[in-house]
């Protein structure tokens, strides 16, 4: 028989819960005053202390920064899975959300933009936007003393009163090691959103009921502890009634908090998802909304003039309109020495489909691109010439070897785009192809859309999202030849072949500062989508 938790007398709970703790942030937490009226000293949740235990977590008092911030993870899921004209929708409906908070109507104000944002998505892509595209944004604003506080915990459970479960739980568990999160569910029909959200306080009979199922807290017998913020009366409620000891933050001390540095990251966000490139506040979105239209202009324009015009008029005529390009030449890019195949092998990481376009650009010649079956109009509109591959080894061989031998070839062997300072495993085909290649490191900047997508059916977008951007800019470096070559004593074939792509990327990964990685595209697709990257007809995204 499941025994309930142990229940602690009101007037103690009352007393425990004004117990404030701020031995993180540097500062003695004030003494508490027993039931007897004598002073006790603080008992701040040192890490060990929290050790093996339970721990209740309220994301919005103790782990997020700016708790009341909420508007900007819903305009995330509207726009990215929804499209800009539920965004837009969310955007005019603000002011009433305003109106909502101002009269202490916080569930109603909930409710109204989880009508908004998540009424007929299908439940499986705001999972996926949950898991591939939030995360980022909440990383960015999670405290780091509040993450320290409770790494030691041998199970955390995280009570969110401020957003729906689906939206927090990609994120708590992918990213920071939650074990559960607890919230409200939004309803579902038929496996899309209907946009209702199930009563307040649905959901905490979930929390007893999980608490009463951790062996180690019954067997222990010292109970869970609650770590939650000042304002939190709704998670106060919880924690009063399932943990026998809690610790509450002053909003004094958690403006002291500093964010979560990247270095900081329980684990690694390697790979995102989504078009929005910033946090979408109501003024960012409202700026973004105000300038989409200029944008669209843009793109076009910038777009046609790479793919009439020739690069030294292009290139200028782009920086005009705010586009910036930084060529940095090491070694003579063009050299007259050439390769015994007739022409020079470039291999660059992989930023956005443009890529041989930059360095088409910078070395003002024609180059070839291999592909792997990008979007027919991405082809279309493409300046240089594009070859596709087919992932068979020996047919892909067989084509670089021609098209290098008829002229300059670019090689992306990372297979996939990668946003962060990350660098991808190579290929390594591209080391067979001859006995030296130049490497060329590029860096790309963006203001307000991303330029890359793995969502099916928006691939051929990407270039015209990134040339949306009011100043998007490239840098390209073209590095000193390697060589590919066995070195004396060395076995070539296969294994020679993965030794000179490794080289490569590490002299890659040195001029870009990136870190090096062994994760794959379909590590990336896996992640993202849930799939190797694999569509329909057998074509694969980029």
């Amino acid at each position: 028989m499941v025994k309930k938790p142990f229940a602690l007398p009101r007037s103690f709970l009352s007393l425990r819960r004004r117990r404030l703790w701020r031995s993180i942030s540097g500062q003695q937490p004030r003494c508490t005053t027993s039931a007897t009226g004598a002073r006790t000293p603080p008992a701040g949740p040192a890490q060990d202390k929290l050790k093996d235990r339970t721990v209740l977590v309220d994301v919005e008092g103790w782990l997020l920064r700016s708790p009341l911030s909420t508007f900007p993870y819903f305009m995330l899921v509207a726009v990215e899975a929804g499209g800009f004209l539920r965004g837009l929708l969310l955007l005019l409906m603000y002011p009433v959300l305003c109106v909502l908070a101002l009269l202490g109507l916080d569930d109603l104000r909930l409710k109204a933009m989880v009508m908004v944002s998540l009424f007929g998505l299908r439940q499986e892509e705001v999972a996926r936007i949950s898991k591939a595209v939030l995360p980022k944004f909440f990383l960015e604003d999670v405290a780091m003393e509040g993450l320290e506080a409770f790494k030691k915990a041998g199970t955390v459970v995280a009570v969110t009163a401020a957003f729906p479960r689906v939206m927090l739980e990609g994120f708590l568990k992918e990213y920071l090691g939650v074990h559960a999160v607890i919230g409200r569910e939004a309803a579902v029909a038929a496996g899309r959103y209907v946009g209702f959200l199930e009563e307040e306080h649905a959901d905490m009979g979930r929390v007893g009921a999980f608490l009463e199922e951790m062996e180690e807290t019954r067997s222990k017998g010292d109970g869970a502890v609650g770590l939650v913020g000042a304002v939190s009366s709704r998670v106060h409620h919880v924690v009063s009634r399932y943990c026998k000891e809690s610790y509450v933050l002053s909003e004094a001390d958690k403006k002291a908090w500093q964010p979560l540095m990247r270095d900081k990251y329980p684990n690694k966000l390697v790979f995102h998802d989504g078009r929005l490139a910033f946090r979408p506040t109501f003024l960012a979105a409202l700026a973004m909304y105000t300038y989409l239209p200029w944008g669209v202009f843009l793109a076009v324009f910038r777009s046609l003039a790479f793919g009439i015009l020739p690069y030294r008029i292009s290139v200028p005529l782009a920086a005009v309109t705010g586009m910036r390009s930084r060529l940095i030449a090491g070694p003579s890019p063009d050299s007259t020495e050439q390769n015994q195949a007739g022409g020079r092998l470039y291999v660059c990481n992989h930023r956005t489909l443009l890529d041989p376009i930059t360095i088409a650009a910078g070395l003002n010649k024609p180059v070839t691109a291999v592909t792997y079956s990008v979007s027919p109009v991405s082809e279309l509109i493409a300046p240089i010439r594009t070859a596709r591959l087919t992932r068979d080894r020996d047919d892909d061989r067989r084509r670089m070897e021609a098209l290098l031998a008829r002229g300059d070839l670019v090689v992306c062997p990372e297979g996939t785009t990668c946003r962060e300072a990350y660098l991808l495993r190579f290929s390594p085909l591209f080391a067979e192809l001859t006995s030296e290649v130049t490497p060329v490191a590029l860096e790309t900047h963006v203001d307000m859309f991303y330029g890359t997508s793995t969502k099916p059916g928006a691939k051929w977008l990407d270039p015209f999202y990134f040339m949306m951007n009011s100043r998007p800019e490239y840098r390209v470096e073209f590095l000193e030849r390697v060589t590919t070559v066995p070195a004396e004593g060395e076995v070539g074939g296969h294994g020679h072949s993965i030794q000179a792509a490794n080289r490569v990327q590490r002299v890659l990964g040195e001029a870009l500062g990136f870190e090096i990685t062994g994760l794959t595209r379909k590590d990336k697709y896996m992640m993202l989508a849930g799939n190797e990257g694999v569509v329909a007809g057998d074509a694969k995204n980029n």
